[in-house]
């Protein structure tokens, strides 16, 4: 007959605490909880603000303009070179890119599909600094389409006064797929190109084209080289920094405060989130450490029926592996329990509080998955390690 914990259990059930278990095992479940609904809260919040994010790899991206005032109207208020090197010196600000325009006039329509046309503005950015950028947003000198990144505020006023124009209103996917007439003018000429929506972007609020497009137009159109930018911007860690937004104040550059103000909210309830997966990683420690004193309790209560089972011939570590698999089912049940009321936690908040916000899955995140298996793995080497080491100390 195989030997199993039921020969030995006689031996230890002396020396058991049922209330030092079942609160190290109430004070782990509350712990695993806490930091398992902490790192879903986490991502419903990173999904509630993906789409406004100014965030990208890990950086804040906000763009400047100089503030217009009745002193400096007739002023150029663009930014200059030297005022591009000044910004990127700034040890709070990573980098600075000047948002170039168009110094020729532009003239786009899209035939007899959508009967409008009108002259429009064009742009364009270091694609480092444009949340999207497809990979067809790419052109060469001799290409007749021109990939374009439409913003997607512009594309919601449209949607607004259209109807007023008799226009039809288009959702991204059909914009995307509306063959646009780009004309090019100025005073060297003109140029005709076919133009295509390739993506839309939440951080800039232009029409971007691409950079070598743009350069090549003001040259052969307009003889310009080089063009000063009215906007710039800026990459920095923290857009709510006291000392990028005291610089900001002290040049009497404008940023949009709606969108400081907004990461300022977002870093407040991450940190508060970060806080509670903080308590709950104590808690599981604190379980833990309850627990072995739970364990030390029992085997100093049974010391000499121990010692008498390794008289007897049960190895060490047999004794070891064998105590140690009494708790592996506690520990599963735990975690999966943590798991079903994170999940429920989760389904009331997508319902109860955000019904109307299609980011959220139905299922938790698959980084709450990770982590409660990772515990359970480390709870049960643990524990294991621990049986172990009193058991040689006998």
């Amino acid at each position: 007959m195989a030997l199993s914990y039921k020969n030995i259990a006689p031996f230890l059930s002396a020396g058991e605490s049922t209330v030092s278990r079942w609160l190290s095992y109430i004070g782990l479940g509350v712990g695993v909880l806490l930091l398992l609904s902490s790192v879903q809260m986490y991502s419903n919040i990173n999904h509630l603000i993906r789409d406004k994010n100014t965030r990208k790899n890990g950086a804040d991206f906000i763009s400047i303009t100089k503030a217009i005032t009745n002193e400096n109207m007739g002023k150029d208020n663009r930014f200059n070179e030297a005022d591009i090197q000044d910004l990127k010196a700034q040890p709070f600000i990573e980098d600075a890119a000047p948002l170039k325009a168009n110094a020729f006039k532009v003239t786009a329509g899209a035939g007899n599909l959508i009967p409008f046309s009108t002259d429009i503005f064009v742009e364009a950015l270091n694609d480092k600094f444009i949340d999207t950028v497809p990979a067809s947003f790419i052109w060469k000198e001799g290409d007749e389409m021109v990939p374009i990144i439409f913003s997607t505020d512009f594309l919601e006023m449209y949607n607004v006064f259209a109807p007023s124009w008799d226009l039809p209103q288009m959702s991204e996917k059909t914009a995307s797929s509306v063959s646009i007439f780009l004309r090019c003018h100025g005073h060297n000429g003109e140029r005709q190109y076919r133009a295509r929506i390739v993506g839309f972007s939440d951080r800039v609020n232009s029409i971007l084209v691409p950079e070598n497009f743009l350069g090549l137009q003001n040259k052969q159109l307009e003889g310009i080289e080089n063009i000063t930018a009215s906007r710039v911007f800026l990459k920095t860690t923290d857009a709510n920094n006291p000392q990028l937004l005291s610089y900001l104040t002290e040049k009497n550059y404008h940023v949009n405060k709606d969108k400081t103000k907004f990461g300022r909210v977002k870093g407040v309830l991450q940190s508060i989130v970060s806080g509670l997966a903080g308590f709950g990683v104590l808690v599981i420690l604190l379980a833990m450490v309850l627990f072995s004193f739970y364990l030390q309790l029992m085997v100093a209560k049974s010391k000499d029926n121990l010692q008498l089972l390794l008289t007897l011939g049960y190895s060490p570590k047999w004794l070891s592996r064998t105590v140690a698999k009494k708790w592996v089912p506690v520990y599963v049940t735990i975690i999966i329990v943590a798991l079903v009321l994170t999940e429920i936690l989760h389904w009331s908040f997508q319902h109860f509080v955000m019904p109307t916000r299609d980011e959220l899955s139905f299922f938790i995140d698959w980084s709450v998955v990770v982590i409660a298996l990772g515990l359970l793995v480390l709870s049960i080497a643990v524990n294991y390690r621990l049986v172990k080491k009193l058991l040689y100390k006998l």
